[in-house]
């Protein structure tokens, strides 16, 4: 089964794993028991990925992330530098709260910044674009951009992750793919062609 992706010499990787083709996780990394990680996904130096954590396909995790019991990463989702989730509203040292973890999902294609921090129970919609270092305090719509803390959206991105300039009629072309994309009711969508 390990010559079906890298792990690093260093890496931790516990025993009831799931771990797809083509993944490659890094130095210093822990993949904790019951993770299942999608094909190709690359894993950072100095990740942990705490029990039952699921990532999609094309996961990109950098370097010195964590991501704890709770948390759905759908595929294509871009895991910036030394970003991280919590999984608890109210944590204390002395009070268990392991049955109170909270479930938080970062649907497809959505990018989250380096230093960043998702407090629990806020998912992040598809291709949402998080910036380095926001706090995520509430659940974010597909293809936000949201920047701060605590995070507050700034305006949308394509799904390339480029802003997007809507007209009087609540249109915008993506520059890059000239994907045409509809804003309407505070709700972007892709205009199919």
């Amino acid at each position: 089964m390990e010559d079906k992706y890298f792990a690093h010499p260093t890496a931790v990787i516990d025993e009831g794993c799931e771990i797809a083709e083509g993944v490659k996780i890094w130095h210093f990394s822990h993949i904790m028991p019951n993770c299942k990680i999608g094909e190709r996904c690359n894993i950072g130096q100095n990740v942990v990925i705490s029990p039952e954590v699921v990532l999609g396909s094309n996961v990109k995790v950098q370097n010195n992330v964590s991501i704890y019991t709770g948390v759905n990463c759908e595929d294509d989702v871009f895991l910036g530098p030394s970003m991280v989730f919590t999984n608890v509203i109210n944590p204390r040292s002395a009070v268990n709260r392991k049955a109170e973890y909270a479930k938080t999902t970062v649907k497809r294609g959505a990018s989250i910044g380096a230093n960043a921090t998702i407090v629990c129970g806020n998912d992040i919609g598809k291709y949402a674009f998080i910036g380095a270092g926001a706090v995520v305090t509430k659940t974010i719509p597909d293809y936000a951009l949201v920047v701060g803390n605590p995070a507050k959206q700034i305006g949308w991105v394509s799904e390339n992750g480029h802003k997007l300039q809507f007209n009087e009629e609540g249109q915008a072309t993506c520059p890059e793919t000239k994907q045409a994309y509809r804003l309407t009711n505070n709700k972007v969508t892709k205009i199919d062609e």
